[in-house]
């Protein structure tokens, strides 16, 4: 690590605090980025596998064109009437199926998640939450009561409910297909139940329709209708975060909820949405709309201003205007199949899964056995920092390299990905 880097955590530290996150052993210090690549302070250039912000590629100069150009004639929040608002909840909910058909726009998807919770207690009257205990959903103080794997001082709210995370590779019931749906759909009624007796009765079932922070299993469309019926049956209403796999990201669909074959009721966005600039947004139908605004007073300073909501549409016609959904789904095949080659050859690749451009493996110590191989998949992240290629690792038990580029990445830069991971997984080790 140089003394400029060091340097860097220490004021980190000082100004912002302890216990402030950086990726890899040696963090990067960047100053640059154009389309999927970045440049650190010494003039180094990486590969980004990594950051879905950047959704249609590091400084794209239409979603900077547009930002500059409101930014130099007005901006300000939505108690003036602005059209840029109205112009982009137009565009984005023509995304999606009918009835999902209005918004209210955020800052960020932690507020967007917030906001969807407070629909759910506004439209069924009851306060019960399930969510999944390996998911992240934000860092507001209702949001954060969602994560089981950071839990909360002073503990969990009683309205507060979890369910096992699914895991294509590990299925619950030891069996694949419907019969780990109907065991995940019998974990749902059990809490159904739970929250029911302790008198909260059920408000929602907030999910990723991706799973993408348990690890983004392979689950067949259809494989959530069991638990939703329950949901549903028992007067809550489904919430589905899309704020990664959202915009195109999983090549096959433009929403990960559609790609899972279900509707849900609410559909949270965040992270991509204006390309970096921080927007977030919550879609939903006329009627939970209607009740959220009838029983909350809501108002967001800066959600949907004038030069957010441009950066927003354009980030969405770039990705419309270039074909950048076709371009995940291309690509994405062509990368998942070099890892499925990769697997023949290194013993420590156990499942390859993913979709579009959010795809990744998962390491082992023993393909008989499925031992997560957790420490040896941090070294591997970091072996490919050090050669110039930023990913990362996720999932239940933190051995899933998470693989998830900006969307102009190209089979060229998938080739490059490829062989890097081939060096290092050679050079790395397989301990645990």
């Amino acid at each position: 690590m140089t003394p400029e880097t060091e340097d860097l955590i220490a004021r980190r530290r000082r100004l912002l605090g302890p216990n402030v996150s950086t990726f890899y052993e040696e963090p990067v210090h960047l100053v640059r980025g154009q389309g999927t690549w970045v440049w650190d302070a010494e003039g180094r250039k990486y590969l980004d596998c990594y950051n879905n912000v950047p959704h249609v590629g590091h400084c794209h100069p239409r979603v900077v064109e547009a930002i500059t150009r409101q930014a130099s004639t007005l901006n300000t929040h939505t108690r003036y009437l602005h059209e840029g608002i109205l112009d982009y909840v137009e565009a984005l909910t023509d995304t999606f199926d009918d009835p999902l058909s209005s918004a209210i726009m955020t800052c960020t998807g932690s507020e967007a998640n917030d906001i969807a919770l407070r629909m759910a207690q506004a439209v069924t009257g009851n306060m019960g939450v399930i969510a999944t205990d390996h998911t992240y959903h934000g860092n507001t103080m209702a949001v954060s009561q969602l994560s089981r794997t950071n839990p909360p001082p002073g503990g969990y709210w009683d309205h507060m409910a979890f369910v096992p995370a699914p895991d294509s590779y590990r299925p619950l019931g030891g069996t694949g297909g419907m019969a780990h749906a109907e065991a995940f759909a019998e974990e749902v009624q059990k809490q159904i139940d739970a929250l029911a007796e302790r008198g909260h009765g059920l408000s929602c079932l907030i999910i990723c329709p991706y799973f993408a922070n348990e690890g983004f299993p392979t689950l067949e469309p259809g494989w959530l209708a069991p638990a939703i019926e329950r949901v549903r049956k028992a007067g809550g209403i489904v919430i589905a975060d899309e704020v990664q796999p959202g915009f195109g990201r999983v090549g096959t669909h433009f929403w990960g909820h559609q790609k899972a074959g279900l509707q849900p009721d609410v559909v949270t966005l965040g992270k991509p949405m204006a390309n970096g600039h921080p927007v977030g947004g919550v879609v939903t139908r006329d009627e939970i709309m209607t009740a959220f605004r009838s029983r909350f007073r809501y108002f967001n300073t800066f959600g949907g201003n004038p030069v957010s909501a441009a950066a927003a549409l354009a980030t969405l016609q770039v990705v419309q205007d270039e074909g950048l959904m076709e371009n995940a789904r291309e690509v994405g095949d062509h990368a998942r199949e070099g890892l499925r080659k990769l697997a023949n050859r290194h013993e420590a690749i156990g499942d390859v899964r993913g979709s579009g451009l959010f795809f990744g493996a998962e390491l082992v110590l023993d393909k008989a056995t499925k031992t997560p191989a957790t420490a040896y998949a941090k070294r591997v992240a970091n072996g490919m920092r050090q050669k110039g290629v930023l990913m990362n690792f996720l999932g239940i038990h933190y051995n899933t390299l998470k693989i998830r580029p900006p969307l102009p990445f190209s089979r060229a830069e998938a080739d490059l990905m490829l062989e890097t991971l081939d060096q290092v997984l050679a050079e790395t080790p397989l301990e645990p």
